[in-house]
């Protein structure tokens, strides 16, 4: 199939070829009205710049890095990063960005986080459920490459965090609604800053509602693992004084939970109630429906990609602060009113 050239984008808009490029490329001389003129211009008739020639004349690859690497390997299985980076790539489409995912292995060759973004030429890297205390993480971060992350501060580069503090509160004040007195908490990794805020959101709201502290229960569980939550939640279900309601670390885990309940004749909703935390699909589709936090994915990915390309394209005015990203509650089937009717 062969594709438009300048000239034809030329000819078709009635403007220069200078022109063109220069609305093209994002020049200020150029009024926002023109712009859009060979924007359409280009969308009809079938025009793409060539990579490399943009390249050259811009000095940039138009090409953004994906840092993303999870404990448990679960890579772009993952229920709730998969959706956020889905996002953050339509955006960065429409904004004329490629993306490429940063490994530290390449055809076997091991190299580190920054020379993998050096090698491909990205202009700048999204960070996503990372150890961002690795070595080679702060490496890249402190390189001067533009980043953006997702659910994590550094004070030199923006940020896009999920209201987890807010969000887990919202979700506790609606277990302790129902009637709930005794909560048992199962969070995710201690060194995970979303972890660490969640139990903040838990605490707070305990205290907001005079429940002492010691009535929340904590346990450490994993993210996206189900059959850790399933042997976590057999032992809180073991107890003299068992919970009432269980949190889930997310919404991946109630499958493991459920297993649990099942298998020790407990009727969800009824005499044990669970929630979760992300609204994924999945879980939406299971019956008792999952009580959870539903996070923005959507928002949050786009607003990553939005901010990533500010730094690039305005890099005095694009500043570094963090964007909250607000989360709602799902009310599903899985938290019952306690003590139950008729006990």
């Amino acid at each position: 199939m062969k594709h438009a050239t300048i000239k034809e984008l030329s000819a078709a808009c009635g403007l220069s070829v200078s022109t063109v490029s220069k609305a093209l490329n994002g020049y200020s001389d150029i009024s926002d009205e023109t712009r859009q003129l060979v924007i359409d211009a280009a969308n009809r008739i079938g025009y793409y710049p060539n990579a490399t020639a943009r390249a050259l004349k811009t000095n940039r690859s138009y090409n953004l890095g994906v840092l993303f690497s999870d404990e448990n390997q679960s890579g772009l299985t993952h229920p709730f990063f998969a959706s956020v980076l889905n996002s953050f790539k339509q955006e960065a489409e429409e904004q004329g960005y490629d993306i490429t995912f940063i490994s530290h292995d390449l055809g076997g060759n091991a190299m580190s986080f920054l020379n993998h973004c050096r090698y491909r030429n990205v202009d700048g890297v999204c960070l996503a459920c990372v150890d961002f205390a690795s070595s080679q993480v702060l490496e890249l971060v402190d390189s001067g490459i533009p980043c953006v992350t997702i659910d994590h501060l550094f004070n030199q580069w923006p940020s896009v965090l999920s209201d987890n503090v807010n969000g887990m509160r919202a979700l506790t004040d609606y277990v302790i609604s129902r009637g709930h007195q005794r909560i048992a908490f199962l969070h995710g990794q201690r060194n995970s800053s979303v972890t660490e805020k969640r139990i903040t959101g838990f605490y707070r709201s305990l205290q907001s509602h005079g429940i002492p502290a010691e009535n929340g229960t904590l346990l450490e569980g994993l993210y996206v693992d189900p059959e850790r939550t399933y042997h976590l939640t057999r032992e809180l279900l073991s107890r003299k004084d068992r919970p009432s309601c269980i949190l889930l670390p997310d919404d991946h885990a109630y499958l493991g939970a459920r297993e649990a309940a099942i298998e020790m004749n407990l009727h969800i909703g009824k005499d044990i109630s669970f929630a979760g935390f992300d609204g994924i699909r999945l879980t939406q589709l299971v019956r008792p429906f999952m009580t959870t936090v539903r996070q923005d994915t959507d928002s949050i990915g786009r607003e990553a990609a939005r901010r990533l390309i500010e730094c690039l394209e305005h890099p005095n005015t694009a500043g570094t602060e963090a964007v909250t990203i607000p989360c709602d509650v799902i009310r599903g089937e899985t938290v019952g009113p306690w003590p139950c009717p008729g006990d």
